[in-house]
């Protein structure tokens, strides 16, 4: 039996079992620098790379996902987290779980992305790979680098589907 996740908007409070959504929002910290030409939104995630690790920056280039999908495995990075910031201005999707154990697919949660939010995923939070919709999307991600294994992958014990989305959702 195929589990159909529920579409969820991505916001600050349901996300943050997972970890921090980047934007730039009213919600958020924000002050005006720069002679009043600037406005900073200040400190929108909290970036962990671990006690051993560094934080690097780098570009990631999704190819755009065809639904319906099946969602047939996840990812995690226990040694820190991983920052995803859209480049592209479209809209996306991000597949998460608690961290933990590995997630069965009942457990996964579905949100829609706008091209102005990005997400940063805390250490050891279950997720899908990029999940780019309609276009090719680049991302900058900030992540940890650093010695040992800080990706582990997962096929899920049964498969859950995105359904097709609605034009007037994205």
């Amino acid at each position: 039996m195929t589990i159909t996740l529920k579409l969820e908007t991505l916001t600050r409070e349901a996300f943050a079992p997972f970890g921090d959504v980047i934007e730039a929002s009213d919600d958020v910290h924000h002050f005006t620098i720069n002679d009043g030409n600037t406005e900073r939104y200040h400190d929108l995630a909290k970036i962990d790379a671990g006690a051993d690790g560094e934080v690097i920056v780098s570009i990631f280039r999704g190819l755009p996902r065809t639904l319906p999908f099946t969602v047939t495995m996840m990812e995690r990075h226990p040694k820190g987290s991983q920052a995803f910031i859209p480049t592209s201005g479209h809209p996306y999707l991000v597949v998460v779980a608690p961290a933990g154990d590995a997630p069965s697919a009942s457990d996964l949660r579905l949100f829609l992305a706008r091209g102005d939010q990005g997400v940063n995923y805390a250490t050891g939070v279950w997720h899908h790979p990029l999940l780019g919709l309609e276009q090719v999307a680049d991302f900058i991600v900030i992540d940890r680098k650093g010695p040992g294994d800080n990706c582990d992958v997962i096929n899920l014990d049964q498969p859950a589907t995105i359904a097709e989305l609605e034009h007037t959702t994205l």
